[in-house]
């Protein structure tokens, strides 16, 4: 009975397994094709268009939704494979005497819960440096563009026209910096505020100020991005060039996914009982995705360090 009960719990972790997984697959396809906007380079326009991928990805509400989803598969999956693992280790208390490794099994089937905590750990790393800045830095930049005005360059906060700015005379599709000078234009956020005083006639003529919402910028997440790959600076205080030694993590981060993806992709499929003529096809499929996806993303901090000028 105890083993029964052991076996349907095993077979229903695995489903679980295999279904976040899979759908974290779709997840890494479309953050893929969002971050590869990044290779467009450094122009206003290319950083304009990935500005504005970011800010619909974290205020459209099905995006919001499917990226809650994405957190608790992330979770899941995670919890999944370390509860397998103990199981595992438990049904199987003695160690053969004589195992060949190498001969019965591929690196990655050997080692997917290492690898699995290495990407966790990268995860964890990676939403520090910009999911978390996108959605809690209040000091994170605008987007901006300069113009020349009578020999001066002059800076412009570009605006979503999600406010008045897109019927006020003074400020328009573009604000410029100068005009946010803390007391009656003032940014909060991505936001531009103009505060007023007036006298309240519903209460004794009494002065009041209120915050009227001007416009909202686009958060600079390219830039971000780029200043992060591109960093001199050093890491710790005390290692030069903290950007190559971001760009050697992701590289190395991207890796250890592609070992995971190697095995997992197709082990999914099995565990989710598909075993039929199209199972060779699936491996091959699920070996391409294995290798082109964790390589696409490894392209773009290489290609930001090395080459974007």
């Amino acid at each position: 009975m105890a083993k029964s009960a052991f076996l349907k719990s095993s077979i229903a972790k695995k489903y679980w397994m295999a279904l976040t997984g899979l759908f974290l697959c779709l997840f890494l396809v479309g953050h893929l094709l969002g971050n590869l906007q990044l290779l467009a380079g450094r122009s206003t326009e290319a950083a304009l268009q990935f500005n504005k991928y970011a800010l619909f990805m974290t205020s459209n509400p099905a995006v919001k939704v499917l990226s809650y989803l994405t957190y608790l598969s992330i979770l899941f999956h995670a919890i999944d494979g370390i509860l397998l693992t103990i199981q595992n280790k438990k049904a199987r208390p003695v160690a053969y005497a004589k195992k060949d490794d190498a001969a019965s099994s591929n690196f990655s089937s050997r080692n997917m819960a290492v690898l699995g905590t290495l990407i966790l750990v990268f995860l964890a790393t990676h939403m520090v440096n910009f999911w978390a800045k996108m959605h809690f830095d209040k000091k994170m930049p605008l987007q901006m563009i300069s113009a020349e005005n009578m020999g001066q360059k002059v800076n412009f906060i570009v605006s979503t026209n999600n406010g008045l700015a897109g019927n006020d005379a003074f400020l328009g599709k573009f604000i410029p910096e100068s005009a946010i000078d803390g007391k009656y234009y003032f940014i909060e956020g991505n936001v531009v505020y103009l505060q007023r005083e007036f006298k309240d006639v519903n209460d004794g003529n009494k002065l009041k100020k209120e915050k009227i919402k001007i416009a909202e910028g686009y958060k600079d997440l390219h830039k971000i991005t780029v200043d992060f790959f591109k960093s001199k600076g050093k890491l710790f205080n005390v290692i030069p060039n903290e950007g190559l030694v971001f760009t050697i993590f992701y590289v190395f981060a991207m890796l250890v996914l592609g070992f995971h993806l190697w095995h997992g992709f197709q082990s999914a499929f099995q565990s989710l009982g598909v075993n039929n003529k199209f199972t060779p096809a699936i491996k091959l499929f699920g070996k391409a995705f294995s290798v082109l996806v964790p390589l696409l993303f490894a392209v773009i901090p290489v290609y930001i360090h090395f080459i974007l000028k």
